[in-house]
């Protein structure tokens, strides 16, 4: 396996940097997961591919934090390299921010991740970065508003901290729970020079079940993004296994938009499921899933470890 081994040593170095330098009363703490998997897809050779990430917080206090995350893949919306492939070993730093945690909610500045919290299937890849800002407010009764204002037309990795020279990317989001079983989401979205509305309705079934439908609506050219499916977890020989399964469409013409969702297959109709479970007391775990795109298909399957 062949790598770029001066990237590798220039993140490696940025870490130690940023531990070394650390102020004497920041708390330092750290996360790293590896993941390895086989990616059969249609039309196309085998690949043997890993993922390496490595996300970092320096907490100043129980209020202000700085956080770093870096991660392998070069594009916004993949970070596998695969084995044996020279233009492909790649690792960057793609995100920085501070973060300042409150009653009222979170701000957060900086090269920031493209989520608040859960990742929903109509989301951006969660390994993608946005220079900017998020403010979340908390509205009372497990209501929330989140405003994001920044910068979103670099998706070269290697560029990812590269400083802002635009506005191109605003969101507003609310998110309300309407009882103990159903929430829901809606937000006004401007990114890759469109207008977006997005919708996402939860219903849990059961403690271990539940349902979701979303909706994500171009608005200048009327195209669309659904998805509906289920998501839980059941227990099968003493092992608890974690499942979900949706059916979806994107239009063609919806736009870049589509994507930039994590390991995008193609537009029209659409199914995925996948099963995942931790390996009992270990810290690996292992994954199977199926995406099915209308004549494309593809099968991943792994393991992952982390620490």
């Amino acid at each position: 396996m062949r790598f770029y081994f001066f990237k590798l040593r220039t993140a490696a170095c940025c870490l130690i940097l940023l531990s070394v330098i650390q102020p004497a009363q920041a708390d330092f703490s750290q996360k790293l997961d590896v993941q390895t998997r086989v990616d059969e897809r249609s039309g196309r050779e085998v690949r043997y591919q890993y993922r390496v990430r490595h996300y970092s917080q320096w907490a100043f206090d129980k209020q202000w934090s700085l956080n770093g995350f870096i991660v392998t893949g070069d594009d916004f919306a993949s970070s596998h390299n695969t084995f044996d492939s020279a233009i492909n070993d790649k690792v960057y730093i793609r995100r920085v921010y501070a973060r300042h945690q409150g009653s009222y909610g979170k701000t957060e500045v900086g090269f920031i991740p493209t989520y608040k919290g859960r990742v929903s299937s109509t989301g951006l890849s969660k390994d993608g970065w946005i220079a900017g800002v998020r403010h979340v407010r908390e509205l009372g009764f497990d209501n929330q508003l989140e405003v994001v204002v920044g910068q979103l037309n670099n998706f070269d990795p290697a560029h990812a901290l590269d400083a802002p020279d635009d506005i191109d990317y605003i969101e507003i989001e609310y998110s309300a729970r309407m009882s103990q079983r159903n929430s829901y989401e809606i937000s006004l979205e401007r990114m890759t020079e469109a207008n977006f509305v997005r919708t996402e309705v939860r219903h849990r079934l059961r403690s271990d079940l539940t349902l979701f439908a979303e909706l994500v609506q171009r608005l200048d050219e009327y195209k669309v993004k659904t998805v509906l499916g289920v998501d839980g977890t059941f227990t099968l020989l003493g092992t608890e296994l974690e499942y979900f399964s949706y059916y979806s469409y994107v239009g063609e013409g919806f736009g870049a938009r589509a994507e930039l969702t994590e390991d995008f297959l193609g537009f029209g109709h659409g199914f995925s499921a996948e099963l995942s479970a931790d390996i009992q007391d270990t810290q690996f775990g292992w994954f199977i899933r199926y995406d099915g795109v209308d004549d494309q298909s593809r099968v991943l399957a792994g393991l992952s470890w982390s620490l």
